[in-house]
């Protein structure tokens, strides 16, 4: 008897575990689904990015996703819906011009039908739009009882589209920590996110409970660059103009004010194709190589700091040997000339003979001088991707005796950036001050400044005035 009775009772189980899971499983899943609730972050608008002339280079836009509940309170009874359905898809053809009058009325009535709380209606919409759609019928009923659900998102642009692009940067899902002025102050720009309570509804999908964020988003702090946007238009088109002459492969054009170290314009173009140039690496700062010629200022001022030469000095040009070498200059000699003029022609032969003359038993005496330069360091730029540097000594293992020297002293054998050529000329022209260049001028959280920033003085007197001077 009492296994009889276990059997029954079993038997009633699995009955009743039925009419749950197929009879009753749709109404018991839907009311679970009613019951699960959850908070979902909410990104705040980021800050925007100005040039230092008040140009917005960058800013954040509100965008939206559309979406209905067919069953909101003002639409729930079916004489209002269906009296106002049909004008309804008849007004999102006119506007959207995607579907016809028909579909629309259709896609509405099968979601009535279905139910449906969150259907899509469309995505990508701007504030202008859905200003609007809010007058369609049905909308028009009110904010929150018309059906219409308007999931604001931000989408990021740039007005002057490719001015300064790379300086600028983006920040996306992709990257973690984002490039150029968008990653560097990330913490300034983006804001505090805010909470949205959703609830999840019939099919899995999570629609938000109000029509507002529980925690309101707090938006980020304004960047103010050192940006010039006339100059940043002016030296884009001239490097783009001179690369497509010669048909190089990639260059790059800095514009730094003297006194203040703020860039004013930087530009960076890579061939993608003929005659087609884009944005798609910062050689400025992160493009290390060997600066050739263009270091041949840092050798000459070694020389003339020691007063191993002075400008009226002799010296002969068009070749210079060295041990496995045959230094030549690309334009031949021009005889036996000052170091002045030596200078002016960019005689290679003449820089390394100089060098290697004066320096050959006391190497290290000419990279010591490179070093308290500080060459040989990062310059701690706002935006991050700076290249280290790489200038070699004597204690060095690649260091050869014979031929390190005389190639390092007309800019061989070692990498260094653009950027970091352009700020020891910089230092040249102030007066032998050397200053770290800067892109940022000031942040500002809702038009007033919280913090301001100037440039970081590398070197109070890189040499002497009477160096300086010649």
């Amino acid at each position: 008897l009492s296994f009889g009775l276990i059997v029954l009772f079993a038997v009633a189980v699995l009955v009743r575990l039925g009419d749950v899971q197929f009879v009753e499983g749709q109404k018991w899943r839907a009311m679970a689904d009613s019951l699960s609730t959850k908070y979902v972050t909410v990104d705040a608008a980021r800050g925007n990015i100005y040039s230092v002339d008040g140009s917005l280079l960058a800013t954040s836009i509100p965008e939206y996703e559309l979406r209905m509940d067919t069953y909101a309170g003002g639409i729930a009874d079916d004489k209002v819906f269906n009296s106002k359905v049909d004008s309804l898809g008849l007004a999102m053809s006119a506007y959207f011009k995607d579907k016809s009058a028909k579909e629309y009325s259709r896609y509405l009535r099968t979601a009535r039908r279905d139910s449906s709380r969150y259907l899509l209606i469309k995505r990508k919409v701007g504030y202008q739009d859905l200003k609007a759609i809010r007058t369609f019928p049905l909308y028009n009923i009110g904010k929150h009882t018309g059906g219409l659900i308007a999931v604001q998102q931000n989408k990021r642009i740039r007005p002057f589209k490719f001015l300064a692009a790379r300086t600028i940067g983006y920040k996306n899902e992709n990257v973690a920590n984002g490039v150029g002025l968008e990653g560097a102050y990330g913490e300034y720009i983006n804001g505090e996110s805010g909470k949205r309570l959703m609830q999840r509804i019939a099919g899995g999908v999570w629609m938000p409970i109000n029509d507002e964020a529980e925690v309101a988003p707090k938006e980020g702090a304004d960047i103010i660059s050192t940006i010039d946007i006339n100059m940043q238009d002016l030296a884009q088109s001239a490097l783009e103009k001179q690369l497509i002459a010669y048909d190089a492969h990639h260059g790059a054009v800095i514009l730094m004010e003297v006194k203040t170290g703020e860039i004013r314009a930087i530009a960076n173009y890579t061939k993608v194709a003929k005659g087609e140039y884009k944005e798609t690496f910062n050689y400025a700062i992160a493009g290390n190589q060997d600066p050739g010629s263009t270091f041949k200022v840092a050798s000459y001022m070694a020389l003339l700091e020691d007063e191993m030469v002075d400008t009226n000095s002799m010296i002969g040009t068009g070749n210079y040997q060295i041990p496995g070498k045959l230094i030549k200059d690309s334009h031949g000699s021009i005889g036996v000339v000052t170091v002045k003029r030596a200078f002016e022609e960019s005689s290679n032969a003449a820089i390394a003979q100089m060098v290697n003359t004066h320096y050959r038993d006391n190497q290290s005496k000419f990279t010591d001088h490179l070093y308290d330069w500080h060459l040989n360091e990062k310059m701690k730029l706002q935006i991050p991707g700076e290249a280290q540097p790489v200038i070699k000594s004597p204690k060095n293992k690649s260091w050869n005796k014979n031929m390190s020297l005389p190639q390092m002293a007309y800019g061989y054998e070692m990498n260094l950036t653009p950027l970091k050529m352009l700020s020891f000329y910089n230092a040249i022209a102030n007066n032998g001050k050397y200053i770290a260049p800067i892109f940022v001028k000031e942040i500002r959280k809702l038009g007033n400044p919280i913090k301001q920033f100037e440039a970081r003085v590398i070197n109070n007197q890189i040499a002497s005035p009477k160096t300086i001077k010649k």
